[in-house]
């Protein structure tokens, strides 16, 4: 007889809260994981394609060795019904695995209203209802002894839900649904789309990438918000604000830095828009976008990386792998690195590096 845990959910899309406890539910019943994706789930409504989430969770599965085994099942998907109700699902998989038992995953804010779900104490008997023990939570003892309940014992999975990936609060996903997220111009980045072309978007998916790898690789806390300064920080390069908008926006907003060339200005514009449609309030983030073009004195870590990451992307049309491996190792040579490297460009080109932000930058980091 095998063992399998029903673990349903949007997954909308799938993210490593997801992965961990599907990982610690395998390991404490040594059952394989049977995921089904919702089409129509009773409690909320899905913000993407039903193919786009199949194919993020296929992909997030298959590159994680620990839920080798795993089964993917599209029953719901394939389903007509204008409510997918689980007690349907686990009488369609009992009768798939007849001869095998059978476990239901539910989160933990499920466990005081089960007796809300449909047919509730006919689905406990069929499938041994399991949650994760997690802090926090006040759990209903009386529901849990009445649906026969058994606990994971809490693990840190995370703070992270799969709203605060699609609204660009955490990235803590699967590289591999990351990518296909930028890919496919889902969640964020369709909002993204709004704001910039083809190109920019591109560039700007790379800029974020690499200042990720970069946070990532100097082991830095939080390495999500280099990702965040990185994919926003040419919003103010926006198609909906020409030229003349983008002055009339400085003489309101920034006044005292109309003087700067006008090609800066969008690094200040796009401080508001990333203020107005991803509602970022790190001011750190901000920060690093607010300075990204022209640096100035004093950067933060996250302002070298974003600054350096910009400059450097594989995207650019130059070799910049060397500048690269530097910001790997040392993100702060890796910054100066990228610093001296861009002043000697901007020189032979004849470009400016006399505005306040930049000599500044310039006369602190590259004494």
């Amino acid at each position: 007889m095998k063992k399998y845990i029903i673990f349903g959910g949007t997954f909308d899309p799938i993210h490593n809260g997801h992965i961990k406890t599907a990982i610690a539910a395998k390991n404490k019943f040594d059952a394989d994981i049977i995921f089904v994706p919702a089409k129509h789930p009773r409690w909320k409504a899905p913000n993407s394609d039903p193919n786009d989430r199949l194919n993020m969770l296929k992909l997030a599965v298959e590159s994680t060795p620990e839920l080798k085994g795993s089964i993917i099942e599209e029953y719901e998907l394939n389903s007509d019904e204008d409510i997918n109700y689980t007690i349907n699902t686990v009488r369609y998989l009992l009768n798939k695995y007849h001869d095998d038992k059978l476990y239901l995953l539910i989160g933990t804010d499920q466990v005081n209203q089960f007796d809300k779900w449909q047919e509730a104490v006919q689905l406990a008997s069929l499938a041994k209802v399991i949650y994760v023990d997690r802090p926090g939570y006040i759990l209903n003892k009386d529901m849990i002894n009445r649906f026969k309940m058994e606990s994971i014992e809490y693990f840190d999975s995370g703070d992270v839900s799969s709203t605060d990936v699609r609204e660009l609060r955490s990235i803590d996903i699967p590289d591999v649904v990351r990518e296909y997220i930028e890919k496919n111009r889902l969640y964020y980045v369709s909002i993204l789309e709004k704001y910039l072309d083809d190109k920019r978007l591109d560039h700007s998916i790379s800029v974020a990438n690499l200042a990720y790898k970069i946070a990532l690789s100097n082991k830095l806390d939080r390495p999500e918000r280099a990702y965040i300064a990185g994919i926003l920080h040419d919003i103010g390069k926006s198609k909906l604000f020409g030229n003349l908008a983008q002055i009339e926006f400085m003489k309101k907003n920034y006044p005292d830095d109309l003087d700067l060339p006008t090609f800066s200005y969008h690094q200040f514009l796009g401080v508001e828009l990333a203020k107005k449609e991803f509602e970022i309030d790190d001011e750190e983030i901000l920060d690093a976008i607010k300075y990204h073009c022209t640096g100035k004195a004093n950067m933060s870590v996250l302002g070298k990386i974003v600054y350096a990451s910009d400059k450097i992307e594989p995207t650019r049309a130059f070799d910049s792998t060397w500048l690269i491996n530097s910001c790997l190792k040392d993100y702060n040579q890796g910054f100066l690195d990228t610093l001296t490297d861009n002043k000697k460009y901007l020189l032979a080109h004849n470009k400016d590096i006399m505005n306040k932000y930049t000599k500044e930058c310039m006369d602190q980091y590259l004494k």
